[in-house]
């Protein structure tokens, strides 16, 4: 990545860059699949069950003489409900209600192989979901099952960052582990025009974390399967975008509908909040209108976030590893939120029982993405070399689709509601004391979604 001069020296209009190490490509296509939605209450279509009071006895007798109650066959040519309102409304019956189907509890497991060969290998790759320092995202995803919101169905995320492989249309592919149906109305500030592709491949990445279909039998999960995508191109096919560029980004994401806005892109170190004030009112644009912003805290491995993470009203990501220990790359410090897994190597902290960096990196994260050697956006993989807060931030924007989806902050969370959810939920790590290094913590995508804790609304 080109570090930029600092303002002092520097054009008024900023660049922001990508947020991951490196792009290589390792091409490795396997296979997908997404967990069904849950349909509604099932029951018997023959039969309902009816307890009848005994004669002059009260509820209270009625339910000790006779705990099991009757089956009442429903007759030819009547609906359930059509028998349930004649016995309700019989003299002597205690309570009718259907003959209720229940099902076999448990979390749901994709059956996506990864780059193996089996159904249910993508967790051999995606560690950051699945691992003994991942999110939880298992849990995660029968928590929204549960709630009847799949994969946080119904969700908008506006991925601002170099496009996403969304559509087939002249040379460009959608990503084969997406569907057509997965994305909303999108545009292009790079190119102006309503045809936000993906040149680069780091977009496309990005928004599969956050949706890629899970459970469909090919390649890797999302951890929000169920949302939808708003696509806005910001960056170039080198990963650079100017600041007028991402506030114009920000603006059409909150105007067009999105719930959550992912900031996978950072400004160099030198830059301040007065040196961007277009994009600072964008965010707090978003903010007044409820929309939360997620972004990537930097990955100079620095004390100091950089912006736009370090704005205020912003959720500010730093990375983990895979042994839990906050990343060499990764940007810390006052205001960082929590961190995410972004893979690569430990930082050195020799407080931090989980930071061995003088041990072999730990892996990468892992996304079925372009083949971006050549920027091909007719080839698609699971290339390695992928690590950094840019990895990071969308599992937080993800998360945050899940709690929303949930209703387990109600129908209409505002950021600040979602932003403590995340910092009450994270799991801490460290050495103790580590504000300044993890934030909050690890997020925790199982804890954040599951019922009642901080901040759930009950009753």
């Amino acid at each position: 990545m080109i570090n930029r001069t600092p303002p002092s020296a520097a054009p008024r209009r900023h660049r922001a860059r990508l947020l991951c190490a490196a792009l290589a490509l390792t091409a490795m296509l396997a296979a997908l699949s997404a967990p069904a939605a849950l349909s509604a209450p099932q029951y018997s279509t023959s039969r309902v069950l009816v307890r009848y009071r005994p004669a002059g006895a009260s509820s209270a007798v009625a339910a000790a003489a006779a705990p099991a109650a009757d089956t009442v066959p429903v007759p030819h040519g009547v609906t359930v409900a059509q028998e349930l309102a004649r016995l309700r409304s019989t003299a002597g019956v205690e309570w009718a209600e259907p003959d209720f189907v229940a099902h076999a509890s448990a979390l749901l497991i994709p059956n996506d192989p990864g780059t193996g060969t089996r159904p249910g290998e993508w967790a051999n790759l995606q560690w950051n979901f699945a691992g003994q320092y991942g999110i939880g995202a298992e849990e995660a995803w029968g928590n929204l099952a549960a709630d009847g919101a799949p994969g946080g169905r119904g969700v908008v995320v506006a991925v601002l960052d170099t496009g996403v492989a969304y559509a087939d249309r002249g040379p460009f592919r959608r990503s084969p582990d997406f569907s057509r149906y997965q994305f909303v109305r999108g545009y292009d500030f790079v190119e102006h025009n309503p045809y936000p592709n993906d040149r680069n491949g780091h977009g496309t990445f990005v928004a599969s974390e956050i949706a890629e279909e899970t459970g469909n039998g090919l390649d890797l999960t999302g951890l929000a399967y169920g949302a939808r995508i708003m696509p806005v191109r910001v960056l170039n096919s080198a990963g650079e975008g100017e600041t007028s560029t991402i506030a114009e980004g920000i603006m059409f994401a909150v105007r067009h509908g999105a719930q959550i806005v992912n900031l996978s892109l950072e400004f160099a170190p030198g830059v301040t909040q007065s040196d961007i004030p277009e994009l600072i009112e964008a965010i707090r644009y978003a903010h007044h209108r409820g929309v939360l912003v997620v972004a990537a805290a930097g990955n100079e491995g620095s004390s100091s976030i950089a912006y736009p993470a370090r704005a205020a009203d912003v959720v500010a990501v730093g990375a983990s590893t895979e042994h839990g220990c906050l990343a060499s790359y990764s940007n810390y410090g006052t205001g960082l939120t929590l961190v995410a897994p972004g893979g690569g190597p430990d930082a050195v902290e020799p407080g931090d029982p989980n930071c061995r960096p003088e041990q072999p990196s730990g892996r990468d994260i892992f996304q079925e993405t372009l083949a971006v050697e050549r920027g091909d956006p007719r080839t698609f993989g699971l290339p390695d070399g992928y690590e950094g807060t840019s990895m990071a931030a969308p599992e937080v924007s993800a998360t945050a689709a899940l709690i929303i989806a949930s209703g387990v902050l109600g129908r209409h969370p505002t950021p600040a509601q979602i932003t403590a959810r995340l910092r009450a939920t994270a799991r801490p790590i460290g050495g103790g004391g580590d504000e300044r290094l993890y934030g909050a913590g690890l997020l925790d995508a199982a804890a954040a979604t599951a019922p009642g804790g901080p901040g759930a609304v009950t009753g």
